[in-house]
């Protein structure tokens, strides 16, 4: 009897493990990056190096510390762009971890529409981003810089890297990246989600991959989102 209970709780953790593996549950947090001079201008600015930061802007990176204070954060990753970099030093150095640099974090970019300011650019821009998000991967950018496909990839790319033998990862990037991403690969949200809701300098989206290997956005900027209503113990009392 008891050498089958042991085999029986043997069995039970070799199942736990596997399905510990096979899910790959992780939480992902995406910061945008502090105020740039470009963002006050309103300047398309996807190019490496890009602009620094602004007092204003540097002030958002510190506070960034005090709004995850409460997040577990295993890993910080930026975007090689000096304003992604600039945001995410200060709180790497709280937690006392090295800040990784990752290509695939960068923002998408604007082709010929680069360091335009007008709404007609500003327009364009965002469609085509949010018709990628709306699963329309065939939308073109103004000189092609890169595809949806190729952007998808990237990003996908640079998020399993920062989540490679970790359980949070903490990643700056950019706004239209972060939204993009986050829309199409969020299965509470979509395109028209990410097209219709902003996200201001240092604003913070939240992700959270079950063991299906789903993503569910948790928090966008200050909005929360309750559990589906597939979940007994997280939905609201009808």
């Amino acid at each position: 009897m008891a050498t089958k209970i042991a085999g029986r709780i043997a069995k039970y953790f070799e199942m736990s493990l596997a399905m510990e593996k096979d899910g790959d549950m992780a939480r992902l947090i995406l910061v945008r990056h502090g105020q740039t001079r470009s963002n006050v201008h309103g300047l398309l600015d996807t190019a490496a190096p890009g602009a620094d930061l602004t007092a204003i802007g540097r002030e958002q990176a510190v506070g960034v510390i005090s709004v995850l204070a409460g997040e577990r954060i295993d890993r910080v990753v930026a975007s090689p762009l000096a304003r992604t970099v600039q945001t995410a030093t200060p709180i790497a150095e709280e937690r006392g971890l090295d800040l990784g640099i990752h290509a695939g974090l960068r923002e998408v970019l604007a082709g010929e529409l680069e360091l335009r300011a007008d709404r007609e650019a500003h327009q364009t821009y965002l469609r085509t981003v949010f018709a990628w998000a709306s699963g329309d991967l065939s939308a073109t950018m103004p000189g092609r810089p890169e595809t949806g496909t190729g952007f998808f990839e990237r990003y996908d790319a640079a998020v399993e890297a920062a989540l490679d033998g970790v359980e949070t990862a903490l990643c700056v990037s950019h706004g239209a990246a972060i939204r993009t991403w986050s829309a199409a690969r969020g299965v509470n949200v979509d395109g028209g989600f990410g097209a219709e809701h902003g996200l201001p300098n240092t604003g913070v989206v939240i992700l959270d991959r079950d063991g299906t290997g789903s993503w569910r956005v948790d928090t966008w900027t200050d909005r929360r989102f309750p559990a589906p209503d597939s979940d007994p113990t997280g939905s609201a009392v009808p």
